[in-house]
């Protein structure tokens, strides 16, 4: 079972906070639902700035704790290794979801014709 590691954070950059889920999209939808469940309204933990996928719950638990005992910075050096812009994530992981559904339909259309 695929397991993601993951870091979001504030619109201002000042939390970073290290998840682990089993469905990301899902998670992030929880965490836009409940923004103040951790933090006040200025303060919401709305965007996935880094993601790992990792294909075992051991694996990934591991690097859960890996990750989470990095200091600031050198979280802030992962992220700017692969997101230098710190952009949301969760828009390219839904257009990859919402892919995937169409292709499934699609594929299942063709197969009932």
């Amino acid at each position: 079972m695929k397991k993601f590691v993951f870091i979001v954070t504030d619109r201002n950059r000042n939390n970073l906070h290290v998840g682990l889920s089993t469905n990301i999209i899902s998670t992030m939808d929880f965490y836009r639902k409940m923004p103040n469940l951790f933090f006040d309204a200025g303060q919401q933990l709305t965007r996935l700035v880094y993601f790992e996928e990792l294909n075992s719950e051991a694996n990934a638990e591991q690097r859960f704790k890996t990750i989470n005992r990095f200091t600031r910075s050198q979280k802030e050096k992962m992220i700017r290794a692969v997101n230098t812009d710190w952009i949301d994530l969760t828009l390219g992981l839904n257009y990859e979801n919402r892919a995937k559904v169409s292709m499934v339909r699609q594929s299942s259309l063709m197969f009932m014709s």
